[in-house]
C-alpha cells in the first residue's frame, strides 16, 4: 500500500461502482487497488489516474494472472471482458494496455490479447537485471538519504507484516514492490524505475504462481529488516550485501544463477 494512509483515504471504499463481477473475492481485490490509487502518496505505482472501471478491470485481471488463475496463453476477449465488468470495450482496452505495460499480456493485432508466458529462463534474467539495478542504486540512495526514507520503509515493513498475518500473499507482494521502489526512488534514477517495476512484478508472479512449496509470509516480510537496519546506519557495504543476498534468495535457482549467494 505504499506510504502511511491519510485517515480519510479509506472512504474510497464507500464509492458505489456499478460493476458486476461474479467472484466477490476478485471484486474485493479490485476495490483494494482502487483505494491504493486514490492515495496521492501512492505515486510509486506509476499508474495514470485511470477511470475507476478501467482500474477495477486492471486489478481484477492482474490478480488472476499473478495467482496463475489465468494461465499463460489464455485469450482475453474484449467483448467478453466488457460484459463481465459492465463497461465499454474501450474501458477494457485501456486496462489491457496497462497490463501490457507491465508485461503481463501480449497484444498481437488481429490475433487478440493473450496472457504472457512466465518461464524460468525469463525469471532468471529478470532477477539478474533487478539485482544489478537495485544493488547499484542503493549506494546512491544512502548517500542521498532524505529524512523520510527510513520511516517510509519501516512503515512498509509493518504493513507487510500485517498482510502476512492476514494471509494475503498478493497484498504482501504489492507492498514488497513498494518497499523496493521507495528505496530506489531515493537514488534519483527515474528512467530505470519502470524497468525495475517490471522486474519486480515478474519476480513475484513467478514466485507466487510457479513455486509449489508453502511460503512463510511473515518470514518474507521480516527479511526486509536487515536491509533497513543497514540503511538506517548509513552502512553502504552492509546494505548492498544484504540487498544482494535478499534478491538472490527469493527463489532458489541454485548456485549457477547467483554463485555468491548463501542459499
Amino acid at each position: 500500500m505504499g506510504y502511511r494512509q491519510h485517515p480519510t483515504i479509506r472512504t474510497v471504499l464507500d464509492i458505489n461502482i456499478d460493476i458486476n463481477i461474479d467472484n466477490q473475492r476478485i471484486w474485493q481485490q479490485a476495490k483494494v487497488g482502487l483505494m491504493q490509487e486514490a492515495n496521492p502518496r501512492r505515486s510509486l505505482r506509476g499508474f495514470h489516474h485511470r477511470p475507476m472501471k478501467s482500474a477495477a478491470a486492471f486489478h481484477a485481471l492482474k490478480h488472476d494472472i499473478m495467482l496463475g488463475d489465468l494461465a499463460p496463453g489464455a485469450s482475453l476477449v474484449e467483448l467478453e471482458l466488457a460484459a463481465r465488468f459492465s463497461c465499454s470495450q474501450g474501458t477494457v482496452r485501456e486496462a489491457l494496455l496497462q497490463l501490457q505495460e507491465e508485461g503481463l499480456v501480449l497484444r498481437q493485432g488481429h490475433r487478440g490479447t493473450q496472457v504472457s508466458d512466465c518461464t524460468t529462463d525469463e525469471a532468471i534474467e529478470m532477477f539478474r537485471v533487478r539485482q544489478q539495478i537495485e544493488c547499484n542504486g542503493i549506494a546512491r540512495a544512502i548517500a542521498r538519504k532524505g529524512r523520510n526514507l527510513v520511516g517510509d520503509l519501516r512503515a512498509l515493513i509493518d504493513e507487510m507484516t500485517s498482510a502476512a498475518k492476514a494471509d494475503d500473499e498478493l497484498q504482501l507482494a504489492s507492498l514488497d514492490r513498494d518497499f523496493h521502489r521507495r528505496l530506489f526512488q531515493e537514488a534519483n534514477l527515474p528512467a530505470l524505475d519502470p524497468i525495475l517495476h517490471r522486474c519486480l512484478v515478474h519476480n513475484h508472479r513467478f514466485k507466487i504462481s510457479k513455486t509449489g512449496t508453502l511460503r512463510d509470509l511473515t518470514a518474507t516480510a521480516e527479511r526486509h529488516w536487515p536491509i533497513l537496519d543497514a540503511i538506517d546506519k548509513g552502512d553502504i557495504p552492509s546494505a548492498s550485501a544484504c540487498l544482494q543476498h535478499h534478491i538472490a534468495t527469493i527463489v532458489d535457482f541454485g548456485p549457477i544463477v547467483f554463485p555468491d549467494a548463501n542459499q
